[in-house]
């Protein structure tokens, strides 16, 4: 526990998306078990569906409630990007900007100590500063692929799609980590700055803004992981770069937690994992808003069965292709040796069960952690954001395994799923991303580790917990 005078106050402000208002809210745990208190500032929607806080968590962290203002372009109770499709997130954006004025009068009137905000506020630098709150971007993006966004201070020489799928000029060191084409094509102008919708902010301007106005930047990572990606930040950012550490998650239901609804969803579920050989099971899930077509489907579904291993797959309805089919007779022809599960499922206690060998995934960065803390090797199949970083990242490592695809338009086979899961999972030639990703689980599931880095994080926080006044600044 802090001491009483070095008690911090500390809002946080995540964009609207679970996969970064989870770790934001893991962050905040962490935090709040030292005894400081914790703003945990979202709309009243998303902070009603964010998991239950331990009881002896509760007064230390506080939700604030912000109403979402309207915009005619978003359906009705749309407070998350999960509850849109791809098309309606910019009206998001535009929605979650213009909580500035609200945001505004909450930190004006509780002064906080310090500030966290995601990529998306942009236009909070600038209050912050104006309010002599010293603030932090919290970013749950890794060392790399914020430090693949460049240096904030000048323009991007990079206009053409080709220039984002090889390392950019300002890595000095050898890498193979950029994105696919198909993926800089994907993602069209939120890479290059020119959001299709002209009143709209890119992705990238949004991080580029927040990076450079930020007084330091905060990552969900540590040295241990990604060094050189971390000292490249620093340098062209010309700021501090602190690491928060992995924020690994922990099994939601123990086996004897009978009385929790959720442990009698899990029952079935641990009954045929239990059945299952050690490290036989493929895991497949692809996090709430992944997005892909009844085609890619087909040949995921087809490709599990051609690789004639068990899988356990957490199969969701995507936000724009609605509800998708799986292919006639592959139900009943993989009885037995596969478990398809259409509704919630426990990840964490899946990815820590024994039978798992393997996990195919979209290398969104909340799954990876989850996967690497248990030691379980990745096989890599993108859709958005960040994850192609991700994936190239552990693919260097050797830890994760990627997917072959097109170039220009993503497509992959079957045979590819098949032959990738079969490799990982089983070949011996796919040893070596086996023995990796055990080397790993220390890294990702040390909580003595984890502790050090917040301790270091708040340590930094106590001590710059003053800035002057804007009047008082110089200006360089």
């Amino acid at each position: 526990m802090a001491n009483r005078e070095d008690k911090l106050h500390i809002a946080m402000f995540p964009w609207l998306a679970f996969g970064h208002m989870i770790p934001y809210l893991e962050l905040a745990k962490l935090i709040a078990q030292k005894g400081h208190c914790i703003s945990f500032i979202s709309t009243p929607r998303n902070i009603d569906r964010l998991p239950r806080l331990p009881p002896n968590l509760s007064p230390f962290i506080n939700f604030i409630k912000l109403p979402l203002p309207h915009q005619k372009n978003l359906p009705p109770n749309a407070e998350a990007t999960t509850d849109l499709p791809l098309d309606k997130v910019p009206f998001l954006k535009k929605a979650y900007d213009s909580l500035l004025e609200s945001i505004t009068h909450f930190l004006q009137s509780s002064n906080p100590d310090w500030l966290l905000y995601d990529f998306a506020a942009y236009w909070l630098p600038d209050i912050a500063r104006n309010l002599g709150i010293p603030n932090a971007n919290f970013s749950i993006f890794i060392a790399a692929a914020l430090s693949f966004v460049g240096p904030t201070s000048v323009p991007d020489y990079r206009k053409e799609p080709e220039e984002f799928a090889v390392p950019p000029k300002w890595v000095p060191f050898p890498t193979t980590v950029a994105f696919r084409l198909f993926e800089v094509l994907k993602l069209a102008g939120e890479l290059n700055g020119e959001d299709d919708d002209n009143d709209n902010v890119s992705a990238v301007e949004r991080i580029k803004e927040t990076l450079g106005g930020c007084d330091v930047i905060a990552v969900r990572g540590c040295m241990e992981f990604e060094p050189e990606w971390i000292h490249l930040l620093e340098d062209i950012n010309r700021k501090p770069v602190l690491q928060v550490g992995m924020l690994p998650t922990r099994p939601t239901i123990n086996d004897d937690d009978i009385d929790n609804d959720d442990y009698h969803k899990w029952k079935p579920m641990k009954e045929w994992l239990d059945l299952q050989k050690a490290g036989s099971v493929v895991y497949v899930a692809f996090g709430s808003e992944a997005e892909h077509s009844q085609a890619e489907l087909n040949e995921i579904a087809l490709g599990l069965e051609l690789s004639e291993l068990p899988f356990f797959w957490v199969l969701r309805s995507t936000r724009t292709y609605g509800s998708t089919r799986l292919p006639d007779g592959f139900e009943e022809r993989t009885r037995g040796h596969g478990f398809v599960c259409k509704s919630w499922a426990p990840q964490v206690n899946i990815l820590g069960h024994d039978s798992v060998g393997g996990f195919l995934t979209h290398a969104g960065w909340s799954s990876v952690v989850e996967s690497l803390q248990f030691g379980r090797p990745l096989v890599l199949l993108t859709y958005s954001n960040d994850q192609g970083i991700n994936a190239k990242v552990l693919e260097e490592k050797m830890i994760g395994h990627i997917i072959e695809r097109d170039e220009r338009d993503g497509s992959f086979t079957r045979e590819a799923v098949a032959e990738s899961l079969k490799l990982v999972v089983v070949k011996e030639e796919g040893k070596i991303y086996r023995d990796k990703a055990k080397e790993m689980k220390p890294l990702f599931s040390d909580m003595d580790l984890q502790e050090k880095y917040v301790d270091n994080f708040l340590d930094y926080l106590i001590t710059h917990r003053q800035r002057p006044k804007v009047e008082d600044e110089k200006v360089i």
